[in-house]
This record gives structure tokens, C-alpha cells and sequence, in this order.
């Protein structure tokens, strides 16, 4: 059987998570193989919580302060945030739109 094969079919809900942002440490430029563009390993601490995100840019969208939302793993080598899934979280009490 192949590896991650699971009976049924079904797979395991990816996490998600929301809090504020405390702080963020990059490290980088990595090139892991010949052709792959740099990559840059962000560590990020939310709610106390220490998550890894790694993505082709050296500066976030969010910064220290934010409240964000992710979707995220576990795996042995700790928590990885998805790519393409850290944003700031949207409060719906406080969005306004323009009614012009």
C-alpha cells in the first residue's frame, strides 16, 4: 500500500488556527535543489504557540500585532502553516463597507 494510504478514504482535517501575532524570526534564503527559487522559513509565535511557515517571499502580509488566521499541520518536525493560507483575520463586527 502506499504511504498515507488510510482505509475509507478519508483524510485528516487540516487545523486551523487564530490568534495574535507575537512575533516573527526569518531565516533564508534556502534553495533546497537546482531550479527551486529561494525559499524563506518563517517562524511565527501566536498565542504562545510556535509555528513554521515557509514561502518564496523574505516579508509577510501580516505583521507583529495582527490578528491572523491559518490553516496548519502537525507533523515530528512541529507545526507547519500552510502555503497560502496566513491572513489577517477579519472581525465581522467591525467591517464597515461603503454603502455609496
Amino acid at each position: 500500500m502506499p504511504a498515507g494510504y488510510r482505509r475509507g478514504g478519508r483524510r485528516q482535517p487540516k487545523l486551523e488556527a487564530r490568534g495574535t501575532l507575537e512575533s516573527v524570526e526569518t531565516e533564508g534564503p534556502f534553495k533546497e535543489w537546482l531550479g527551486m527559487p529561494d525559499l524563506y522559513r518563517h517562524t511565527l509565535t501566536v498565542n504562545g504557540e510556535v509555528y513554521s511557515y515557509q514561502v518564496e517571499e523574505a516579508e509577510l502580509d501580516v505583521s507583529v500585532g495582527d490578528y491572523v488566521v491559518f490553516r496548519y499541520k502537525e507533523t515530528k518536525a512541529g507545526r507547519w502553516i500552510d502555503k497560502r493560507s496566513l491572513g489577517v483575520a477579519i472581525d465581522p463586527s467591525t467591517f464597515n463597507r461603503d454603502q455609496g
